[in-house]
């Protein structure tokens, strides 16, 4: 028994063996399966139980968008006032065809999910992440419009999935497709494809829509803001030729109508721009931006979002004041237009923008949209002195730099008022917008570590950095860029990306907080000393005629140059307090000629008007606080001219003396000898005697060396000389004179050496027969000593003079040497002409002309334009 028993174990472990490991794998794979379809099916109905339900009403009229200001009271109600309804009956078959060839080819086959459209999206999500792709039907799309957030999660695609199964058996295809061309956000403000062929052709009847029209409508509410016509005809006409080209692929039209379609230029097509409705429509432009950027195919689309804002009703109505008709800026002509952007210096948030001249709703956004313009010295603090401390290059604001002739490769820059300056200090520099000293920083720092920097405070250079740019250059950014650039330095060098959008609430009530990330762009100690730095661009620089009283106010001027025209195309006033930050660009539509003079004003002074009306009006009734100096900036005294820098000494004249700041442990390490005080030799060999031929004392002395003698004679009075005698005439019978000598050299002073000496008197019986004469001779004497009394002073007068005289020349001097920094430079340079009226300030760069060779004046290639930077 016991052997049949092991018999039958050995045979059945024989037979377990036996059995294939391929069988284990598969068993292993179907329960694997079953039990993720059990689980799918359960978070799948799961999600379908808690999805919203359909609302007939939502889908029939669609909720308009309501935005609210930072003070949560609503400022704009998007969607209602430009939505015309459309029945299926008013689609013609051509725009019907289009759309579906575009967004939805299998439209009238499928049960509200595409099967084979969504499982290339899931294979695509499987390769490339979830999100990749995706695959929304028409069905799909009006339900995420209606009522869904347009975040890419699990959960929203299935409840997705479901509704739109859903709404595909409840309603009609016709009805559906009804739904969405009524509810699609097209750009420009317009919703709806009726609204939408109002807004960009003029045309009320959609079956009046030509192919071309079709397609580009068909083909916008994938990325309505990147394709807006008005805005990026290039862009369009792509997008509606790729329309086209779907149409044929599914049959709609034959390839020579796609052909002949194509020939249609998108601009040709388009009618006159139409303004939005709603107020504060350059701020608006900025939500819808955001929104377009956050959700790449979404823009406004959705409906019944309560987007929350940053915008200060206060402050935009003060910009659109400053840029209206009624406004005390005078400007000199009718076609000069300005961007402007308003930030709070804090927190990055957009507080207010000014799109164009007169507020223009729906007209170009200049703050904000197209190429940009190029910054000219805008670009100094940024590219050059912040990352020079940034990179420990610098440790002072006192940092020496020679203004002189150089040449870097074929490339000879000069400054604005065609002058080379000498040694000063990188504040003079960048106070008078001088350009050698901004090129010598760029090169010193290096390209490299200079577009790093200018990375972190976000600014992106498409065609790499040049040396050009160092000084305005070819690379072209807007008044939101250079605001958020220019905040960092107001924040301790922490940048956050300016913002309009704080916060965002969804229809199913789901929010999603906009703000962005903030992150240290410099240390404090390189954000403080540049922005004491832009202090003097307002107090003794460019920027003075943009300084407002009371504030402790930076900041920066720019211009640019045409290439072989004299003037600027571009003038920019850029500054910030500890509150708000504010970029103003003013120039030409086109870009393409320079700033025009005019009603008596200079033009390129336009953009320091508004800055200072603008800067005035949003501080009033408010506290703002200095900018607090870091423990890791130190401010120290420096005699002026010294290089290295060096501490005044105790003879250094007040007027030598400086405060800069220094980076911490890097305080001057000398004092400076020049004004030490250095003993002067007295005279020698004083004599004196008594002439009674001529009545005088005659006194002389030697001296070895060039020297100015200081006589005293007491009771006589003094006289200074520079020979090694003097005489005192007219001496008094009996009088004993007191006589000194000093030297003088270089206004010091050696000791005094003495003598005396009697003057011989008469006997008493010749003075007692002569009483009427003695009686005479008092008068005479008080008069004479009243005489030597004046001489005395008007000596003192002279001397005082002499010094006084000596430090204005000395001033004036230095001032000269500064020069101005407004004006056209000879290609090289700024124009000569001032900027400021009240001021010699004068500034323009030539910008970068395309080989990074471009002048300063700011000059430089790039397509033709060289800048000149204030």
């Amino acid at each position: 028994m016991a052997e049949k028993g092991q018999s039958r174990a050995s045979r059945r472990k024989q037979k377990k063996k036996k059995r294939p490991i391929w069988k284990k794998i598969l068993l292993t794979i179907v329960l694997i399966g079953v039990l993720c379809v059990v689980a799918g099916g359960a978070v799948f109905g799961y999600y379908a139980a808690t999805a919203p339900k359909l609302d007939e009403e939502k889908l029939a009229d669609p909720a308009s968008n309501i935005v609210y200001d930072m003070n949560g009271d609503e400022f704009a109600e998007m969607g209602s006032e430009s939505r015309r309804k459309v029945t299926y009956d008013e689609l013609p078959q051509q725009l019907i065809d289009a759309v579906t060839a575009t967004e939805d080819s299998r439209f009238f086959e499928h049960n509200g999910i595409d099967i084979i459209r969504t499982g290339g999206a899931l294979l695509s999500n499987f390769k490339n992440g979830f999100g990749a792709e995706g695959g929304s039907t028409i069905d799909q799309q009006v339900i995420k419009r209606s009522f869904l957030s347009p975040e890419k999660t699990i959960k929203r695609k299935m409840q997705e999935w479901w509704l739109a199964f859903q709404l595909d058996r409840k309603y009609s295809k016709e009805e559906i497709l009804e739904m969405y061309l009524n509810k699609v956000f097209y750009g420009q403000y317009a919703y709806g494809v009726a609204t939408a062929a109002d807004t960009y052709f003029g045309k009320e009847d959609l079956n009046d829509l030509t192919l071309p029209e079709a397609a580009l409508l068909a083909g916008l509410p994938q990325r309505p803001t990147a394709y807006n016509p008005f805005e990026n005809p290039d862009l369009a006409q792509e997008r509606m030729n790729t329309v086209l080209d779907l149409m044929v692929q599914h049959e709609k039209i034959t390839q020579a109508e796609a052909d002949e379609a194509k020939k249609t230029k998108v601009e040709d097509l388009l009618t006159e721009k139409q303004p939005q409705q709603n107020k504060y429509g350059a701020f608006l432009d900025q939500v819808q931006k955001e929104l377009s950027e956050r959700f790449e195919d979404t823009d406004l689309n959705l409906d019944g979002m309560k987007i929350y804002t940053t915008l200060d009703p206060d402050a935009q109505e003060t910009v659109e004041n400053a840029l209206s008709e009624d406004s005390s800026i005078v400007w000199p002509d009718e076609e000069l237009q300005a961007g402007i952007t308003l930030l709070d210096t804090k927190s990055g948030a957009i507080r207010a923008i000014g799109g164009n001249r007169n507020n223009e709703l729906g007209g170009f956004n200049y703050a904000i949209q197209g190429d940009g313009r190029q910054p000219g010295s805008s670009m100094k603090p940024i590219l050059d002195y912040a990352p020079a401390f940034e990179n420990g290059i610098y440790t002072s604001t006192y940092e020496q730099i020679n203004d002189e002739p150089i040449t870097i490769g074929d490339w000879t820059p000069g400054n604005y008022d065609d002058r080379f300056h000498g040694w000063m200090s990188a504040r003079t520099a960048l106070a008078k917008s001088y350009n050698i000293p901004a090129i010598k920083t760029f090169q010193a720092v290096g390209a490299e570590n200079a577009e790093q920097f200018a990375n972190g405070l976000g600014l992106e250079f498409e065609d790499g950095i040049k040396n050009g740019d160092s000084i305005g250059g070819a690379a072209q950014f807007h008044t939101i860029d250079i605001a958020g650039a220019y905040a960092a330095f107001g924040n301790e060098g922490v940048y956050t990306e300016p913002y309009a959008i704080t916060k965002i609430e969804f229809s199913d009530g789901s929010t999603l907080d906009m703000k962005p990330d903030s992150e240290a762009a410099m240390s404090d100690s390189t954000a403080y000393m540049v922005t004491d730095m832009m202090r003097s661009v307002m107090t003794e620089g460019t920027g003075t005629m943009a300084n407002v009283a009371g504030l402790d106010i930076a900041g920066k001027t720019g211009t640019t140059n045409l290439k072989d025209q004299q003037g600027s195309p571009d003038s920019w006033m850029n500054g910030l307090t500890t509150n708000y930050t504010l970029s103003i660009w003013t120039g030409y539509d086109k870009g393409n000629k320079v700033i025009q003079d005019g009603n008596g004003v200079i033009g390129t002074n336009v953009a320091k008007q508004l800055f200072k009306q603008i800067m005035t009006e949003v501080h009033q009734g408010k506290d703002t606080e200095s900018f607090k100096k870091p423990s890791s900036v130190v401010e120290a005294k420096v005699e002026k001219g010294s290089r290295p820098a060096a501490s005044p000494s105790a003879g250094t004249p007040s007027s030598e003396i400086l405060t800069e700041l220094f980076l911490k442990g890097h305080l001057p390490g000398a004092t400076s000898e020049r004004y030490e005080e250095e003993e002067i030799d007295p005279v020698t060999g004083l004599s004196a005697s008594y002439d009674e031929g001529s009545n005088s004392i005659n006194i002389s002395w030697n001296y070895d060396g060039d020297a100015e003698f200081s006589v005293k004679a007491d009771p006589s009075g003094s006289k200074t000389t520079s020979d090694t005698s003097a005489v005192i005439e007219n001496v008094e019978a009996g009088q004993t004179y007191n006589i000194s000598v000093t030297a003088s050299v270089d206004g010091e002073t050696s000791e005094a050496k003495t003598t005396s000496v009697t003057v011989p008197g008469e006997d008493e019986n010749a003075e007692e027969e002569n009483p009427d004469e003695n009686a005479e001779d008092q008068p005479d004497q008080n008069e004479e000593e009243q005489q030597n009394e004046d001489e005395q002073n008007q000596d003192q007068n002279e001397d005082q003079n002499q010094d006084q005289n000596a430090d204005e020349n000395s001033d004036q001097n230095n001032g000269n040497n500064n020069g101005s920094e407004n004006g056209n430079g000879n290609g090289n340079e700024d124009s000569g002409q001032s900027e400021d009226p009240a001021s010699t300030d004068g500034e323009t760069d030539q910008g970068d002309q395309g080989d990074g060779s471009g002048q300063d004046g700011d000059t430089g290639p790039s397509s033709g334009n060289t800048e000149n930077q204030q």
